[in-house]
């Protein structure tokens, strides 16, 4: 039987992620190399809405499979369940929290291994080279997979930029998902009362690092995200120093995000900070450290002291809006 591409769409409040969508059109791009179908699998309930998005981004059919129980491990076998009726030559799922935990329960049930936070990925004469982060991101390991085994692969963000593929369209087939007995149960789910930030879907990012010097000075760094229409960011330190919520850390151990601006305010250019970044289409940089690591990357970098060029940029974006 002639193999497929599966990407999972996973799901929040019934929508689908950024990174999902990303990984859609990643297989639709592919699928043109190999004249493969893509098989877009959703999974949970009231989802009927994102079928369309689903064929916007990619999908040359969705399998909709209704499944009430909200257990990862529920997911993860019906998943599995995609993976035997298509028999997909590889399963992409975004690199979110649930995304991993996925990837791993559906190798470890296919005795394949799982490629997770691949940050770049290429198919070339019937084999996937993928570039993964290893050693909390200190280094970056390309990877070659080829062989009949199903691959898969949890996509980091930023890896492929989502495209819209106008009139794409095609066939929905709705299922209910197949019961399994769980070893596990959620009973109550608790919401932890916090500030809410959106940094993974957020097209631009102003973000503060410990060069900004005290938590008052970080105010400066909202001022900036207020004017720009952005959202904030912070460094690891930043977070720890509780001049803002750790919700906002950005890097290896917090958000990894792919915006179209990221200013980096006061930030060094740490590995596991540049790690969580990689994917920005452009970066600017300010620092009053001509050799920080953060200029190897920025697009534009302003060498001076934060405290003086970030109230002149919010001082000239905002003669520009009025």
């Amino acid at each position: 039987m002639e193999k497929n591409i599966i990407v999972y769409i996973e799901t929040v409040d019934n929508s689908p992620v950024n990174v999902s969508l990303e990984a859609l059109t990643l297989a639709k791009k592919i699928s043109k190399e190999n004249n493969k179908q893509v098989i877009a699998v959703l999974i949970g309930e009231n989802l009927d809405g994102v079928t369309k998005k689903c064929f916007e981004y990619g999908a040359d059919e969705v399998l909709y499979l209704e499944e009430s129980r909200k257990e990862l491990e529920a997911v993860g076998n019906a998943l599995i369940g995609a993976k035997e009726k298509y028999n997909p030559s590889v399963i992409f799922l975004g690199s979110t929290i649930n995304g991993k935990d996925l990837a791993n329960i559906v190798a470890s049930e296919m005795k394949t291994p799982a490629f997770i936070d691949v940050v770049a990925l290429k198919y070339e004469n019937n084999k996937y080279l993928m570039t993964l982060p290893m050693y909390g991101g200190n280094i970056l390991k390309e990877v070659t997979f080829e062989g009949d085994k199903t691959l898969v692969i949890a996509v980091r963000s930023g890896v492929c930029k989502k495209e819209v593929f106008e009139g794409n369209s095609g066939e929905v087939k709705k299922e209910k998902a197949t019961e399994k007995n769980l070893f596990t149960k959620i009973v109550d789910i608790v919401q932890e009362i916090s500030e809410s930030v959106n940094l993974e879907e957020a097209e631009v990012i102003v973000a503060g690092g410990r060069g900004m010097g005290s938590k008052e000075n970080f105010e400066l760094v909202k001022q900036l995200a207020e004017v720009c229409g952005g959202v904030v960011g912070a460094t690891r330190p930043a977070t720890e120093d509780e001049w803002i919520p750790r919700s906002h850390q950005v890097g290896q151990s917090g958000k990894i995000v792919a915006p179209k601006l990221y200013i980096a305010c006061g930030i060094s250019g740490a590995t596991q900070h540049v790690s969580g970044i990689m994917g920005s289409n452009y970066i600017v940089a300010i620092n009053k450290d001509e050799d920080a690591p953060i200029f190897d990357i920025a697009d534009v970098g302003i060498v001076g002291n934060v405290m003086d060029i970030i109230p002149l940029m919010i001082e000239e974006i905002k003669k520009i809006k009025s």
